[in-house]
């Protein structure tokens, strides 16, 4: 079943306009090196170096416990904000849009091009501020090809994100879902 959406509160960023980037200066030269770095070291690598890879990620300030996958085609927006666990999977061009923290838990699995976007912006506002909130993927969950993923959005161990599916509310535990917007189409497993 879903929950309410958003259980992760938004964090809003200060910007005097829209133009206005809500970055420190370090901040960008940061993110512009972590591009330059992938790109370089990283993204031409074979599934075999992972070992490579999260080396990269751990000297970019990820938080990683075991041993993740995370592949070579994957896209990871500010891995100082990407936390995986053991045996937790980001896929074949994989999106971790992490303006905001992502935290993948356990044998948790991000399959091929699924969107994690942690970002958005206050849009009453005429400045439109950034407002990031963290996503958080539990245990043993299986987010399936092309589904996208909300800011602030907590999908429950062992939950299923059908393809292609767009989430804008939390996932039960052991529920699965799909379509745009997600909703149930199975009872949660207990």
């Amino acid at each position: 079943m879903l929950a309410p959406p958003m259980s992760a509160p938004l964090k809003t960023y200060t910007q005097n306009s829209p133009y206005e980037s809500p970055w420190s200066l370090r901040e960008k030269i940061g993110m512009a090196l972590w591009q330059f770095c992938w790109a370089f070291f990283c993204a031409w690598t074979p599934k075999p170096l992972n070992g490579w890879r999260l080396l990269w990620l751990r000297l970019f300030g990820a938080r990683i416990s075991g041993r993740p996958f995370v592949h070579q085609r994957a896209r990871i927006a500010l891995p100082w904000n990407l936390t995986l666990h053991d045996r937790a999977c980001l896929g074949d061009g994989a999106h971790a849009y992490s303006l905001g923290e992502i935290e993948i838990h356990e044998a948790a699995t991000v399959a091929q091009e699924v969107y994690l976007c942690t970002g958005t912006h206050q849009f009453d506002s005429p400045t439109l501020p950034l407002q990031t909130a963290k996503i958080t993927i539990g245990p043993g969950a299986f987010v399936c090809a092309r589904a996208f993923v909300l800011p602030g959005i907590t999908i429950g161990e062992r939950a299923i994100v059908g393809a292609c599916a767009v989430v804008t509310r939390d996932v039960e535990p052991g529920a699965r879902v799909a379509g745009n917007p997600a909703v149930a189409v199975r009872a949660v497993s207990k």
